[in-house]
């Protein structure tokens, strides 16, 4: 009854001890449950879940990760759809706690007034529901490149869930971004991440052994210019869904919802890690990259950082480890047609096929006026960024020079300048995203000019608004 083994061998002069062991072992079942309570209640205040101690990667730490769709309103529903999509791969099929989870997303397409179908976003490449169950931390106003930075850091924030990026020199985190960018920038619903900034983080983290290993997967035009200088000593690697100085790819319209489902890159990405479920580990970060290279025929996918050790890593150290389950989604029957369109110009192309459709004559007429401003705008934005150029130049040959393809970003402070006081003073990308392919004339002047001289034709010239 003692729970001793009767056939153990006790030395002689052991029996002692034995029987004193005996007679305390009520005791001591008392003290362990009391050690069990105390030690039970440190986990539960140190960590924010039992679950942290448990989702250990291979390399002794923890797989963190932080999604963000930077966009808002109705024709940006594929960003929105990309980034529910993933949130689902990562917690409920790869395993990924979901407190290890970061999400931040406007949340203004499941509810949308030209949703259809209410509280519902589709999956491109399933055609089912992916908002259901998604945890959003930041949303709305909160959706800010302030924010997402002070996430990375590990900062304290007030607002949303307050979740932040809390990983460790043993842990791995692996960043997915998805929205509109230009020539050393990225979108947010409201305001910009510059090149300047981004980097600054990166440098920080890495002085403060934040991670042991970071990968960012980055979904926009121009994606690749905000990586290009990476060092590859930081043990981070960028995939982008384009190079420097290339727009990136809306797939899949869906004729119902008259919009784009998914990023074309981005959809690639999520296949091949679909396809090769649950064998995470099998796929290194090198292989799944060349294979979506591959896929990708609308633009170049690209690659930038450390090119040595993360690149032999299996892509499971930093989506997940799914477990012996083999779930499998199936393929819904749709309505959808397998084109592409350049970002950039999808905005234009959503208007004209609503105007197209259009029944009400009120409504076509403010359709028809729209179409009309922001065909007017793409070709206003040219002319105003070639008198910035005159400017600031001095001559014509030379805005011809600047005007003729993106220049390597080697001055990223002049950079931010100059594209802030664009922003700020003549049109932003969000609301006229076609600005985007032609913001690199004014991005090159930086490295021949002085942001100064350069900002101040800004403002001169975008006096109109």
């Amino acid at each position: 009854s003692s729970g001793i083994n009767a056939e153990w061998p006790l030395r002689p002069g052991a029996f002692l001890l034995t029987l004193c062991f005996c007679r305390c072992l009520k005791k001591a079942e008392m003290f362990r449950t009391v050690l069990f309570a105390v030690i039970f209640g440190i986990v539960v205040q140190g960590y924010s879940s039992v679950e942290d101690l448990l989702e250990d990667t291979e390399h002794g730490g923890q797989i963190w990760a932080v999604i963000i769709a930077g966009s808002n309103k109705w024709y940006n529903y594929r960003h929105q759809s990309d980034v529910c999509h993933l949130y689902h791969l990562l917690t409920k099929k790869h395993g990924i706690p979901r407190q290890n989870v970061i999400t931040m997303m406007y949340n203004d397409i499941a509810f949308n007034e030209e949703n259809p179908k209410q509280g519902i976003i589709i999956n491109a490449l399933h055609g089912k529901d992916v908002y259901e169950g998604v945890m959003i931390d930041y949303m709305g106003k909160d959706v800010t490149p302030q924010n997402f930075l002070d996430i990375l850091s590990g900062k304290s924030l007030s607002v949303g869930s307050g979740k932040t990026l809390k990983s460790g020199p043993k842990d791995t985190v692996f960043v997915n971004f998805v929205d509109h960018g230009g020539p050393g920038v990225l979108g947010f619903p409201t305001d910009e991440l510059h090149v300047t900034d981004l980097t600054k983080t990166l440098e920080s983290m890495h002085a403060d052994n934040r991670y042991k290993q970071m990968l960012w997967y980055v979904e926009a035009c121009y994606s690749g210019s905000m990586f290009s200088k990476l060092s590859p000593n930081m043990n981070i690697t960028a995939h982008t869904a384009s190079n420097t100085d290339e727009s990136s790819y809306a797939c899949v319209k869906d004729e119902d919802l008259h919009v784009y489902l998914g990023d074309c890159w981005s959809l690639n990405w999520m296949n091949n890690t679909e396809q090769i479920f649950p064998n995470l580990e099998k796929e290194t970060v090198e292989q799944q990259y060349e294979i979506v290279k591959e896929m990708t025929t609308e633009s170049h996918a690209s690659i930038y950082g450390d090119l040595t050790y993360i690149y032999s890593e299996p892509i499971s150290a930093f989506l997940g480890h799914p477990g012996a389950a083999t779930e499998t989604e199936p393929v819904l029957k749709r309505n959808v047609k397998y084109q592409s369109t350049a970002t950039p110009d999808v905005l234009l192309e959503y208007l004209r096929e609503k105007r197209e459709k259009a029944t009400n004559n009120d409504d076509a007429e403010r359709l028809d006026q729209e179409i009309r401003y922001h065909s007017q705008t793409e070709g206003k934005v040219q002319e105003i960024l070639e008198q910035i150029s005159r400017q600031v130049t001095g001559s014509w040959d030379m805005v011809a020079v600047f005007s003729r393809r993106p220049l390597s970003i080697e001055h990223p402070e002049c950079n931010k300048d100059v594209l802030s006081a664009f922003f700020s003073q003549c049109y932003k990308m969000q609301t006229h995203p076609y600005i985007t392919k032609y913001l690199f004339r004014l991005t090159n002047l930086c490295n021949m000019y002085n942001s100064g001289s350069i900002v101040d034709a800004v403002l001169d010239n975008c006096s109109f608004n």
